[in-house]
């Protein structure tokens, strides 16, 4: 599969059905931090494409970021719920059985960092797959991984949509 063609797809069909844009950004985020298909989605870059999209449609920044920050919230508490529940069973299951050594980094980077690691593994492409599960199978309770998953999911969204929104226009008047 093309990624820039994906890319172009789903950052044309938000600008072309704005009513369901706000959905179309919880899905990227939630699947770009959930433990299996994160593996698989190229996200990451078509939130930063969408947003540019900002500036250009009838999206408002603040919901834009709210969706997506919900998106990235909910997708790392169902990892962590997976591993919490499913323990070592989780990693047998595809994608993730397929990369040991993926779960043997985010296991070592969440033990060595704790709650700090959840916050931290979500800006490290590979570790958003893995750390919120390690965390889990790890059993680390509830209220310390919600809060650093809260808090990382709200600075990881900003900084993916400012650059397109707030960065391209400053750029734009900066040249013009």
């Amino acid at each position: 599969m093309d990624f820039t063609y994906l890319i172009h797809t789903v950052t044309d069909f938000i600008s072309q059905h704005q009513h369901l844009a706000l959905g179309v950004i919880f899905l990227l985020a939630f699947g770009e931090s959930l433990a299996f298909i994160s593996l698989l989605l190229p996200a990451t870059v078509i939130l930063l494409a969408t947003g540019a999209l900002i500036g250009e449609s009838e999206l408002t920044f603040f919901t834009v970021w709210l969706s997506a920050a919900v998106g990235a919230f909910c997708g790392d508490w169902l990892s962590w719920w997976l591993g919490f529940h499913y323990s070592e069973r989780v990693i047998r299951v595809w994608p993730l059985s397929r990369q040991p050594q993926l779960i043997a980094r985010g296991h070592a980077f969440f033990e060595r960092w704790g709650t700090w690691g959840v916050f931290i593994g979500r800006f490290f492409g590979p570790l958003r797959a893995v750390v919120p599960l390690v965390a889990g199978i790890c059993a680390m309770p509830s209220g310390k991984f919600q809060l650093a998953n809260g808090a990382s999911a709200a600075v990881w969204a900003f900084g993916i949509l400012a650059p397109g929104a707030l960065g391209i226009p400053w750029l734009a008047k900066l040249f013009s």
